[in-house]
């Protein structure tokens, strides 16, 4: 869903480009911060370390750490076979 006017977010697109890289960075991570928070918060309080860990990745990435360890890694792009 998007309700927000074409003219608002093209005015804070601009904005947001008028701030410089690292402005940009630090309002990201800002964010990420928040974010884990409230997952933290969210979490029984009385769970091991390794198991609020674990459920930490899950609720920010969407799946669990092994999908990601564990896929296949992709060839670098020099040594994939070219299609003609």
């Amino acid at each position: 869903m998007n309700d927000t006017p074409p003219e608002i977010e093209k005015r804070v697109r601009e904005m947001m480009l008028a701030r410089s890289g690292a402005e940009r960075l630090i309002m990201g991570s800002s964010m990420f911060d928040a974010a884990r928070a409230i997952v933290l918060a969210s979490l029984p309080k009385d769970l091991p370390e390794a198991e609020l860990k674990r459920r930490l990745f899950e609720r920010i990435y969407g799946a669990p750490m092994e999908d990601f360890v564990d896929a296949p890694a992709k060839q670098p792009r020099d040594e994939q076979p070219v299609v003609s």
